[in-house]
């Protein structure tokens, strides 16, 4: 859920690379889509309150994605202006890990397997 899904949009598609699939007139839906990733944006309501995962319980993503090249993809976020949750750095679980947040707060990560 996002509360400007035309903001919403935008954000992944300029500051993220994603494509996007629209629907609805107004719009009210999207498929995102990058390198075989998907995400769906739906527009809350209007009196709906969009509460992400983090708020509910600490260190819970609202989205992971698996990747080949994290150091290239936190570049590229780093120069188009993408909201840095926290910086690329190696977890003790074996991933190069770093993550973001959309316009609503939502923290969404993405992750290299290191461990081979």
């Amino acid at each position: 859920m996002v509360s400007d899904i035309i903001k919403s949009i935008a954000y992944w598609t300029d500051k993220l690379g994603f494509a996007a699939n629209t629907y609805g007139e107004p719009v009210d839906f999207a498929i995102l889509r990058r390198d075989g990733c998907f995400m769906m944006l739906s527009q809350a309501p209007e009196d709906h309150e969009i509460i992400p995962n983090w708020k509910i319980k600490d260190m819970t993503w609202n989205a992971y994605f698996w990747v080949d090249d994290a150091k290239k993809i936190y570049e590229e976020f780093q120069k188009s202006g993408a909201i840095i949750d926290y910086k690329l750095h190696e977890k003790p679980y074996g991933v190069l890990e770093f993550g973001i947040q959309d316009l609503d707060d939502h923290d969404i990560a993405f992750g290299q397997d290191l461990t081979g």
